[in-house]
This record gives C-alpha cells, sequence and structure tokens, in this order.
C-alpha cells in the first residue's frame, strides 16, 4: 500500500509540474502540497489498515473541500 502513495505522489508531482508551466501558481502549490504529503506517509511504513484510514480521510476532505468550493466560490459562465 506504500506505494500506492507513491504512485500518487508522482502523479500529483506530474500536475504540480503541468500547472506550473501552465501559469497556475496557486493550483501547482496545492499539488505540490498534495504530492509533499503523500510522499512523506510512503515511507512511514503504516499497516494496510492505517493506509486506508489516511486516503479515506483524504478522500473526505477533497469532497468537502470541492464541493465547497463548487458551491461557494466558482462563479458559472462562459468565458471571462
Amino acid at each position: 500500500m506504500d506505494r500506492m502513495f507513491r504512485v500518487l505522489a508522482f502523479w500529483t508531482g506530474i500536475f504540480t509540474v503541468m500547472f506550473y508551466v501552465g501559469d497556475m501558481n496557486n493550483v501547482a502549490l496545492l499539488f505540490l502540497v498534495q504530492t509533499a504529503f503523500f510522499l512523506t506517509v510512503s515511507y512511514l511504513k503504516l499497516s494496510e489498515r492505517m493506509y486506508m484510514y489516511l486516503f479515506g480521510a483524504y478522500c473526505t476532505i477533497f469532497f468537502v473541500g470541492f464541493t465547497w468550493y463548487t458551491e461557494f466560490i466558482l462563479v458559472p459562465g462562459f468565458g471571462h
């Protein structure tokens, strides 16, 4: 399971680079923090159950944050 967190760190790292190249610095910073989190957790040698709990907590925080963002921050419309 620790390898799966390294895979998540790899892909969030790829997204970090792509967002940075696309001049989306705030989102790149957010993904950089996620990359650091996944990489740090992957080397802790936790039990499989704890990895599942951490991933469930991560998903819960993401879904709540994404729902809050789309409900209160995102302005619907076409373009600028």
